[in-house]
């Protein structure tokens, strides 16, 4: 089964596990099952952080690979989280539980957020821009030497270029890079509009007079369109690269000190658990 079919009734088992959880009353927080429930998902989160101490000591850099370790990484940090909600029968009682479980769920979004962050960036400017540049090759619109796809329409051609200009332009100033990550896909996307509306009118009146039937020019009319597609892609990815970098760099800076106050609370709340 396809990942993205299977998200849906997975989502729904574990939406009625919580209410079954919730409203049922099968065990509390300080039952044998429910207090090893938060011992199994306690230890996972703490397991998760080898991944960080991976990086930073020295001997334990040679103990696997890196994607091995983010995987693992990955499945613990939901996995752990996951079983201390289940632990806590998704009520809060005591304030330290509350302080605790609002630290872990703080942590739990903070790497959820950087997932995606990182996804954008892991392929990094080279390759990105390497990208770009294949598919400008693609197109025949990089260099002079090359023939365009678009020769028989320069203003096409001018149009793309125009926006890959504006859009990879440097940009002074936090407001102007701001204005210019959230306005990028909609510029991209009214260029994409005027372009194929006139690769259309052009593309129909080239049918004409060659003789072309109507399957033979919605077949170069689509291949046109993807192609152009492709490139405001490729455009916009280059150019949203450094702002996801940048917001991957403050993640980073605020990820750690929410890892450290789950530690200091999850310590706290263990200690009055046994205490108590």
């Amino acid at each position: 089964m396809p990942r993205s079919v299977a998200v849906l009734p997975v989502t729904v088992l574990l939406l009625l596990a919580v209410w079954a959880v919730r409203e049922g009353h099968y065990y509390e927080p300080g039952d044998d099952f429910g207090y090893y429930l938060g011992v199994v998902g306690g230890v996972m989160m703490l397991v998760l952080l080898l991944y960080s101490l991976r990086k930073h000591i020295h001997f334990m850099r040679n103990w696997g690979a890196t994607k091995h370790w983010f995987r693992v990484h990955m499945i613990l940090g939901i996995a752990g989280p996951t079983l201390i909600l289940f632990h806590s029968t998704f009520r809060v009682g005591s304030v330290n539980a509350t302080v605790a479980l609002g630290c872990m769920l703080l942590v739990a979004g903070s790497g959820i957020i950087g997932r995606v962050i990182y996804r954008k960036i892991h392929h990094g400017l080279y390759g990105r821009s390497a990208t770009l540049q294949e598919v400008q090759t693609n197109l025949g619109i990089i260099g002079g030497d090359v023939k365009s796809k678009f020769h028989f329409s320069p203003p096409i051609e001018k149009r793309l270029k125009k926006f890959e200009a504006s859009t990879l332009a440097e940009h002074h100033g936090v407001w102007s890079r701001i204005w210019s990550f959230v306005t990028v896909g909609m510029l991209a996307g009214w260029t994409y509009y005027t372009v194929t509306r006139d690769l259309e009118r052009l593309g129909r009146t080239h049918a004409d007079e060659h003789g072309w039937d109507s399957v033979k020019l919605e077949k170069r009319l689509g291949a046109g369109k993807m192609a152009i597609r492709i490139y405001l892609d490729a455009v916009v990815d280059v150019a949203r690269f450094n702002a996801y970098e940048r917001l991957f760099s403050l993640w980073h800076i605020l990820h750690v000190p929410f890892v450290f106050m789950l530690i200091i609370s999850g310590i706290a709340h263990v200690i009055a658990v046994h205490m108590y």
